[in-house]
């Protein structure tokens, strides 16, 4: 195997599991190469045949689960809701995501280990961020077609949705401090981004 290289088999989702119960533990330093195999259930030799590179297993873990919740989020999406659900759902699913163990977690460690090894930083941006992003400009694209929407710029549109589903959340969750974050925050949270959005984009 070439190095750098990841093997998909048998036991491919079985040592994912295990390495992001760990890296979600310990951290990426603090995860050793014997607690992830241990986890997984497999050998260090299995471990290795799939990832030779912890790196490279970390940065799996970050875009499976967030190419995972994208594709749930797609289908569960409801296309004849009116813009306005649509929005709300859009929202209330980047929130979640932020809200979630995985998503506050990974982005500490994503942040912590980017500066280091920007391969890392890049790749989640891909997968989560910017997957995100892709997604809202094909579903904008696709209202602003249909009537239910109004927008030039659909880069900028979806940028600026998505800053606004993070409002009095994102920072809350970077310096520690979820706990304050209630249920009546992320819904308030997002009722102000559709509310905003449509203000400068509703038809």
């Amino acid at each position: 195997m070439e190095d750098g290289e990841i093997r998909r088999g048998r036991k491919y989702d079985q040592v994912l599991d295990g390495a992001r119960r760990i890296f979600l533990r310990d951290g990426f330093d603090g995860a050793s190469v014997d607690d992830i195999a241990r986890e997984a259930g497999v050998s260090k030799a299995t471990l290795y045949s799939y990832f030779p590179d912890k790196r490279l297993l970390f940065t799996e873990i970050c875009n499976s689960e967030c190419r995972r919740q994208t594709a749930a989020a797609e289908a569960e999406m409801d296309y004849t809701a009116p813009v306005e659900g649509l929005l709300a759902f859009a929202a209330e699913r980047i929130a979640g995501f932020l809200m979630s163990d995985f998503g506050r977690n990974m982005f500490r460690l994503v942040v912590a280990e980017s500066s280091r090894f920007p391969e890392i930083g890049r790749a989640f941006y891909q997968n989560g961020p910017g997957l995100i992003h892709d997604r809202l400009v094909h579903h904008m694209r696709h209202m602003a077609d249909k009537g239910l929407l109004r927008i030039d710029d659909f880069d900028l549109a979806a940028a600026q949705f998505a800053q606004l589903c993070k409002a009095h959340i994102h920072e809350k969750l970077i310096f520690g401090m979820a706990d304050e974050i209630t249920p009546e925050d992320v819904q308030r949270t997002v009722t102000g981004a559709v509310e905003l959005f449509l203000a400068r984009y509703g038809v």
